[in-house]
């Protein structure tokens, strides 16, 4: 069942509903939620039947504003408050060292607990109706200080960004909050704040740039600082997966496969900022905005909807170098510093990926850290080859080489000799 957030009773009902145990599909700015009692542990399993999700795997546990960090946190390290003061509410999560007997199974039984104030109004209205005291008029109500809302989805599967999709996903019989499209559409950043310095566990909304400038320390990233990483939402191996196969292909690459495909290409959909020539009428062209933020901000989505379509392979135009979107944006970023752009032999490579999980690339450019942080394909969550021209392609899209006529073979030295 749907409601809308803007109704006042619409609020009420799913606060009640949190406060006697029951689970709710929350909206965020990021990703809509699976929203449950934090200090609830028999209310939190429900998240993960649900969800099919590892009862080990913790949980994020959202709160009104920083007031609620008390009821959850033992402490709070001085570069933690910078950055709650700089971007809560907002699209970051802060791990923290845990209140014992506090929320133990939305943590998996770790110590620490991940904790954020979303910037939703629908979000904050409901978070504070949770946290209102009891009236006394529903026997053994209490105020609920936090709920443990991981994302409304299959456990593995792409995060929905609509009322609707929740729905989709999880049957109607789930009382879902609509508040529109997420402005954000991708994970929430997640730094670490156990080990006395900032480490950044899962790029995303909030970038380690404006992290830096925030608290006035460079994150750490977990290779970094390996010891005692604590586990957190979204970093598992494989995570975010529509069910369509993934490729990213840069521009040259996707152009080629389709005319080696020509007018017999089918079940596929191709994610692009190139304008791209094909002739067959069964293909699924999306055109890719030129903004990064704004094909963030949609990702998901268009994912959800090649899935719906019924593609069996999705192809993803490889995103540029830098932030900006621009397609000769890498060799001009080359040329400003005097350097060559050359050819790299393909290798395995893994990339710390911004909605928490890694892909394992065969790649031929490495691509910056800078812009994953910002344009977070590393959400596609399935190994993905990167294929460009420059790397073997596969021998379905090769085109077909005739064998030469057989030629007599050259004559031996002692054969020349002897024709003379």
């Amino acid at each position: 069942m749907i409601l809308d957030g803007n109704d006042p009773t619409a609020i009420a009902a799913a606060a009640r509903a949190l406060r006697s145990g029951a689970l709710v599909g929350l909206p965020t700015e990021t990703v809509y939620g699976l929203a449950a009692n934090a200090g609830s542990d028999t209310a939190v399993a429900q998240i993960f039947a649900a969800k099919g999700r590892p009862s080990d795997h913790p949980l994020i546990v959202h709160v009104a504003d920083a007031s609620g960090i008390a009821h959850f946190a033992s402490e709070v390290p001085a570069f933690a408050q910078k950055l709650v003061d700089a971007f809560w509410p907002g699209p970051l999560t802060l791990i923290l060292p845990r209140l014992p007997g506090v929320a133990t199974g939305a943590t998996g039984g770790q110590d620490s607990v991940g904790l954020r104030c979303p910037a939703h109004p629908v979000a904050h209205a409901l978070l504070v109706a949770c946290a209102a005291p009891a009236d006394g008029s529903i026997p053994g109500d209490a105020p609920v200080w936090g709920v443990a809302a991981p994302s409304a989805n299959r456990f593995g599967r792409v995060s929905p960004t609509t009322a609707q999709h929740v729905q989709d996903e999880l049957g109607p019989d789930l009382l879902v909050v609509d508040g529109g499209p997420c402005q954000v559409g991708i994970e929430s950043t997640i730094v670490d704040c156990t080990r006395g310095v900032p480490v950044l566990l899962r790029p995303g909304g909030i970038t380690r740039a404006q992290i830096t400038g925030a608290c006035g320390v460079a994150p750490l990233s977990r290779d970094d600082l390996p010891a005692l990483t604590p586990r957190a939402s979204g970093t598992l191996e494989a995570h975010y997966a529509p069910t369509a196969k993934v490729r990213l292909m840069d521009a040259k690459a996707l152009q080629t496969a389709l005319d080696l495909l020509g007018a017999e290409a089918a079940h596929i959909a191709v994610y692009s900022r190139a304008a791209l020539r094909t002739p067959s009428a069964r293909l699924v062209l999306r055109r890719m905005p030129d903004d990064a933020a704004a094909t963030a901000q949609q990702l998901f989505a268009a994912l959800r909807g090649f899935d719906e379509q019924g593609v069996k392979l999705i192809w993803v135009e490889t995103p540029p170098a830098t932030a900006r979107m621009g397609r000769r944006a890498r060799p001009a970023a080359a040329r400003s510093r005097g350097l060559k752009c050359r050819r790299q032999k393909p290798q395995p490579m893994r990339v710390a990926c911004s909605g928490s999980i890694y892909m394992r690339l065969h790649c031929v450019v490495k691509l910056t850290a800078t812009f994953l942080e910002k344009y977070t394909w590393q959400q596609i969550g399935c190994v993905v080859p990167l294929w460009s021209p420059h790397v073997r392609r596969p021998r379905c899209l090769r085109p077909a080489v005739q064998a030469p006529p057989n030629r007599p073979s050259r004559p031996s030295a002692s054969s020349r000799s002897a024709m003379r």
